[in-house]
């Protein structure tokens, strides 16, 4: 049986989750500026309850972005120096669409527009539909300005607005849903759901592959000249 790893802490939030012998054990908490001192006790903690060696896991999942840009170097450090030792794949999942899995299995929605508060007055925006219980991109992961946000072409039925950036900027959202959840952040419960069609598809990667996804072209600011 396939026993699979999950993390992310490219938000606020940070968890783990495991896969073995079919059953799912995860952890999560809500520790902005706390998740490199507390993520990797926390996959020891959650190993070690399972009764799982690292050698026993088949591969890596972590969130790939976009999110915070250091939470994100977090996660893919870890998984990297993990799946290094262990000569094992990883399994790069996006935060928008872990956002939308958790909405599904929490809301029972099947269309979400997920939105990621990005700062700098843009939002991290992707719409997904439910296709077999698993969330699948319609359309393109944008960072723009929330005025700019749209659905897709073809958008029909009931959608639901998920993440910080229907808190931040709701106002300023041109689109319509029927309702929204600002304080859901991405769960790596979810994103273990995701990878696990993801591993059935082939689509793990070698380790040196573990990029972040920005969306953004610069990842920091730059300072003013003096």
């Amino acid at each position: 049986m396939t026993t699979l790893l999950a993390l992310d802490t490219a938000t606020e939030a940070c968890s783990v989750a495991l896969l073995h012998d079919g059953q799912v054990l995860s952890h999560y908490e809500v520790i902005p500026r706390l998740h490199a001192q507390r993520l990797l006790p926390m996959i020891q903690q959650l190993l070690a309850e399972a009764g799982v060696p690292l050698a026993a896991l088949d591969a890596i999942a972590f969130g790939r972005g976009p999110g915070a840009f250091t939470g994100i170097r977090i996660a893919i450090g870890v998984v990297q120096g993990l799946a290094f030792a262990l000569e094992r794949p990883v399994l790069p999942v996006s935060n928008l669409a872990v956002l939308a899995q958790r909405a599904q299995r929490e809301r029972g929605v099947s269309q979400v527009a997920a939105a990621i508060d990005a700062r700098m007055d843009e939002v991290y925006w992707g719409c997904y539909r439910s296709e077999q219980g698993e969330m699948r991109l319609a359309g393109s992961e944008v960072v723009l300005p929330p005025e700019q946000v749209c659905l897709p072409r073809d958008a029909a039925g009931e959608w639901f607005g998920a993440g910080t950036g229907w808190g931040t900027y709701a106002a300023r959202l041109p689109v319509n849903v029927n309702a929204q959840d600002a304080a859901l952040l991405p769960h790596a419960e979810d994103l273990l759901s995701l990878a696990r069609f993801a591993w059935a598809r082939g689509e793990a990667v070698s380790a040196d592959e573990a990029q972040p996804v920005y969306l953004r072209d610069k990842v920091a600011t730059p300072k003013a000249p003096l």
